[in-house]
């Protein structure tokens, strides 16, 4: 029976070309009409360290990681240590013999990956080495790589036909040398075209590209991984009249030059990560309190203080919507796919826009370095928000009103000034406590306007419930696929907008039995904060700086579910 599914592993050290092989296996299938996902760690340095990325490809859609390793690819002996316990029993293991010799385990097979790039000519097609023998091991037709490869380094220059055909000629080797060892897994079912165009991206790409749609017009940040990609990003297409994009000297200037950017009407938006974002801490709260639009995107990464620079997790909530001293509750987005980093970044900007104020969206390292092939996105369907402009006179109480006023633009009609200290509804200082009770209730009151009843739901008569966020949504969502065909009672729920959750969404969650929540932190904050709002909340929790297995989930949910049940029924 063909296969449906295929993951490759591929382990070594940073710069032995584990990222650039994945990412290439995932292109090729994906190019042909196979869905394809990747997880890619490392360590912090710039080269060197252990690192490892997996490519998952399949004729369905994918949306983790995939929990069993079938080839593991081992440029190094320390690599294939720290993994071969991953591969499944009848999985195969292909090793870099150039590096290191392995005796003893018949599912290895040496190939002389280095010495094979060499003899075409091209010392950099080691990669389309190991590919070709991967391509052998599923049976995958040799014109689907050849397709690759021809559109790849089809670029309009000078020896644009040199590389094709040296890499062409690398896979073929690859192919060769597989054949020649009698390794096989099978063949992997045929591809289906979708009939709607594809982008094959990363999740900070996609993120990066939503900032644009939504209209975004200024943007400051500072280098800090996972983040850094998305500066660059802006860097190279930020650009234009009235666009501005600039690396600046730290976290702190970062947030100041974007309040500046947002008083003066502009839409701005940094990213960083958490030793970042704890920076921003006072801008973020003097945002909050003048009322000005921003949006900080925080790539979550292990912590606190450095932490895992380089890993996932997602230990950030409580400091995301509770960042700043005083009573401050800031509106928060978590995306959970490369696509919902699109449009994740979209409706951040537009929420700032809406209530005139920081919204911060979450992220984090493994959906960040995550590619992925998604629906083209439809521009013409994307809806933006513009600021509200003040067009009156001068006299405006800019802060008057328990909900929203349009915001003066310096220079235009309107007086306008963003207080730091508490005002009243003209925005001068005042101490007075009416005054301060007033603009704490209007600050407050104005998250009500971006409420909205956008949520995931399915069995929703199930009185337990699994409701993941952010990056763990894959994982989830194949555990409770699972868990439906074996008969497990329960049901599904899921939400980009963490704050303010969708109304409806929280009052069907405070009538089940038991809501559980996968999150990659250790104090279960997600779950904490949906007790704080009523709900019986219980988490699963992970701190490896590795996303969670999908088997994992559904041992644990299935256990939780089954102890619920026994405690309601009294057995």
């Amino acid at each position: 029976m063909p296969m449906r599914d295929f993951v490759v592993r591929f382990a070594g050290e940073g710069g032995q070309g584990v990222v650039t092989s994945a990412e290439g296996l995932a292109q090729v299938s994906t190019q042909v009409g196979y869905h394809a996902l990747t997880f890619a760690t490392f360590p912090s340095q710039i080269q060197g360290g252990p690192t490892w990325t997996q490519v998952r490809m399949s004729v369905d859609p994918v949306f983790s990681p995939g929990d069993d390793v079938d080839v593991l690819v081992a440029f190094n002996q320390e690599a294939y240590d720290t993994h071969i316990g991953e591969v499944r029993e009848n999985g195969v293991v292909i090793f870099n013999a150039d590096e290191f010799d392995l005796q003893g385990d018949p599912r290895a097979l040496g190939l002389p990956v280095d010495e094979l790039a060499r003899s075409t000519g091209n010392n950099r097609a080691a990669n389309m080495v190991i590919i070709g023998a991967l391509a052998h091991l599923v049976d995958m037709p040799q014109n689907y790589l050849d397709e690759f490869v021809t559109k790849r380094f089809t670029r309009g220059r000078a020896g644009d036909d040199e590389i094709i055909r040296s890499n062409i000629m690398a896979i073929g080797l690859g192919r060769e040398h597989m054949a020649a060892s009698g390794f096989s897994l099978g063949s992997l079912e045929d591809p289906v075209m979708p009939d709607y165009a594809q982008l094959m991206l990363k999740g900070n790409e996609a993120l990066a590209l939503g900032a644009l749609a939504g209209g975004l017009e200024f943007y400051v940040g500072y280098p800090i991984s996972p983040a850094t990609t998305i500066l660059l990003y802006m860097e190279r297409n930020l650009v234009g009249e009235g666009k501005f994009a600039y690396q600046v000297s730290s976290e702190i200037e970062s947030i100041t030059a974007l309040l500046g950017a947002g008083f003066a009407g502009k839409k701005a938006m940094t990213a960083t990560a958490g030793p970042g974002f704890s920076l921003m801490s006072e801008g973020i709260g003097l945002g909050w309190i003048a009322e000005i639009p921003v949006v900080i995107v925080d790539v979550q990464r292990g912590g606190p203080a450095t932490g895992l620079p380089t890993k996932t997790e997602q230990s950030d909530l409580m400091a995301c919507m509770f960042p700043a001293h005083g009573d401050v509750r800031i509106p928060i987005i978590a995306v959970g796919t490369v696509e919902e980093c699109f449009y994740g970044a979209i409706k951040a900007l537009n929420w700032s826009e809406r209530y005139q104020g920081p919204v911060v969206l979450m992220t984090e390292m493994a959906l960040a370095e995550r590619a992925q092939n998604i629906p083209k996105p439809d521009l013409s369907k994307v809806q933006v928000k513009g600021r509200q402009v003040y067009q009156g006179t001068n006299g405006y109480r800019r802060y008057a009103g328990h909900e929203l006023s349009p915001m003066p633009i310096p220079g235009n009609p309107g007086a306008y000034v963003a207080n730091g200290s508490e005002h009243d509804d003209m925005g001068d200082t005042t101490h007075l406590p009416e005054r301060h009770v007033q603009m704490t209730e209007r600050r407050f009151g104005k998250l009500k306007l971006l409420e909205e009843d956008d949520y995931e739901v399915d069995k929703p008569d199930e009185s337990i419930v699994l409701m993941t966020w952010g990056g763990s949504k894959g994982s989830a969502w194949e555990a409770y696929n699972q868990l439906k065909e074996q008969g497990v009672p329960v049901g599904w729920r899921y939400t980009m907008y963490l704050n303010p959750l969708p109304p409806r969404l929280l009052e069907e969650l405070k009538q089940k039995e038991l809501v559980i929540v996968p999150e990659l932190n250790y104090q279960g904050q997600f779950a904490s904060i949906l007790r704080s709002q009523g709900v019986k909340a219980e988490a699963i929790t992970q701190y490896t700086g590795l996303p969670f297995k999908v088997r994992h989930l559904v041992e644990e949910v299935t256990r939780m579910t089954e102890s619920r049940l026994k405690e309601t029924v009294g057995v």
